[in-house]
């Protein structure tokens, strides 16, 4: 384990001086503010395989491990702690159903190696290409339609108990109102909390797998399957995953940047690489791909500390959590209402992100090709539409990253030769209104 410096007199940070990535506070401190980073990411990390149906423990380990690759990677320069990441859920989901687990993980280790290819190439290259790939109208669209396209999935759970289900709801959207810092930026883990008692009381939980749970025992893993039928249609499925893990990571990294060092910006390709060889090696035995975390940043934020040495604390101790599989038989027994309740917040949250894009960017709405980009991409995400080929089948994810890629793309190219530029026909009319009249009847 590295060595750290000892910042002041290791129990309180300075005013107007931040704990920097390679120091520390003394370790009393260091581990009370590690806990606190497991706490912040564990409402987040385990409903993404509790949604998905695989194992948490499983899941807990190797965000632990991948956690530590992305410190060793990023040479401890760069803190940050790998949990699930949402944008895997829904093609989990949708690749459990259609073609098991094992290409499920398929896709997971797709992704990773993605991801770390891009890395490499950020690394040398810069990321300048990326910003011209996917500028923030595309971001934005991507982003907001793996969340929208998991809208059926969050109904499905909530009508099996729509009582729970909506006090569930209701409890995730109070906490976030009523509550400011850290207890605020975990009303979903709040939520479900309130949810499980809701439902302990209306008896809709079955805890006969958590009494037959050994409080100790290895987590279940299981291999990648790359030779299952109709696993490559589940890898395509996968692929735009690696643009919101891109977005993410680079998002994380400028944000520890702006609030330590702007040197740490250099460590970008660094993060992309970790954070890939962290999905892929979570993806080849069982668990769910990683992205770094803004609960943690909100952590770090709050107490000013951004000592990788806390981080180290917490990836331990998710690792020792994860040795007990009693601990995730009890997670694993969340029931549908609460699930139900709490996916209706979270995956409208995720689309809400990806809109927060476009306007943090003041996306420029009033030009037909970033309309069309937005519009079409959401359209087919939400109503799921789907291409069979031969076998081959492609999402509605797939088909509408693709559409928002290819229209503002060659939208662009397009306005460029037709030289329109951003005068390519202005904004929509409001319905119903032409040329300043508006047409009733």
């Amino acid at each position: 384990m590295p060595a750290w410096t000892l910042h002041g007199n290791g129990r309180n940070v300075a005013p107007n001086k931040v704990v920097r990535p390679d120091e520390r506070l003394n370790w009393g401190a260091t581990i009370a503010i590690g806990v606190q980073h497991v706490i912040a990411m564990f409402g987040a990390t385990f409903l993404v395989p509790v949604l998905t149906g695989f194992p948490v423990p499983t899941t807990l380990l190797f965000s632990g491990i991948g956690t530590i690759l992305f410190l060793v990677i990023t040479k401890n320069k760069l803190p940050s702690y790998l949990g699930s990441s949402f944008a895997f859920i829904a093609p989990m989901t949708a690749a459990t159903t259609m073609s098991g687990t094992g290409s499920a993980l398929a896709g997971i280790v797709s992704v990773g190696v993605l991801l770390a290819i891009v890395g490499f190439i950020v690394q040398f290259a810069g990321i300048g290409w990326i910003d011209k790939l996917m500028p923030p109208v595309v971001a934005g669209a991507i982003v907001a339609l793996i969340g929208f396209n998991l809208a059926p999935v969050a109904w499905g759970s909530f009508a099996q108990a729509p009582i729970t289900a909506t006090v569930t709801l209701c409890a995730v959207i109070v906490c976030s109102v009523v509550f400011r810092g850290f207890l605020g930026r975990i009303s979903i883990f709040l939520g479900v909390i309130i949810g499980y008692v809701v439902a302990v009381f209306r008896g809709e939980i079955d805890y006969s797998k958590v009494e037959e749970a050994a409080w100790f025992g290895l987590p279940e893993f299981q291999i990648a399957d790359f030779a299952s039928p109709g696993t490559w249609s589940v890898i395509a499925m996968f692929l735009p995953v690696v643009l919101v893990l891109i977005a993410e990571n680079v998002g994380h990294v400028r944000g520890v940047a702006t609030m330590t060092d702007s040197s740490v910006n250099q460590y970008t390709g660094r993060a992309l690489i970790a954070d890939g060889l962290a999905t892929t090696v979570a993806g080849t035995f069982g668990g769910v791909g990683t992205t770094t975390y803004g609960e943690n940043i909100g952590v770090m934020a709050a107490t000013r500390v951004y000592s990788t040495a806390a981080y180290w604390v917490a990836a331990i101790t998710a690792i020792l959590l994860a040795m007990s599989p009693k601990v995730g038989a009890v997670f694993n027994s969340v029931p549908p209402g609460v699930l139900g309740g709490v996916t209706t917040a979270l995956y409208g949250l995720i689309g809400i992100i990806g809109i927060k894009i476009w306007v943090d960017n003041r996306v420029d709405f009033s030009r037909p090709v970033n309309q069309y980009t937005g519009a079409v991409a959401l359209v087919i995400a939400i109503a799921g539409f789907n291409i069979q080929i031969e076998g081959f089948e492609l999402g509605g994810i797939v088909i509408g990253s693709a559409a928002a890629l290819l229209i503002y793309h060659v939208g662009n190219a397009i306005a460029r030769w037709r030289k329109t530029g951003a005068d390519d026909g202005g904004p929509i009319p409001a319905v119903g209104q032409m040329g300043g009249d508006v047409q009733v009847g």
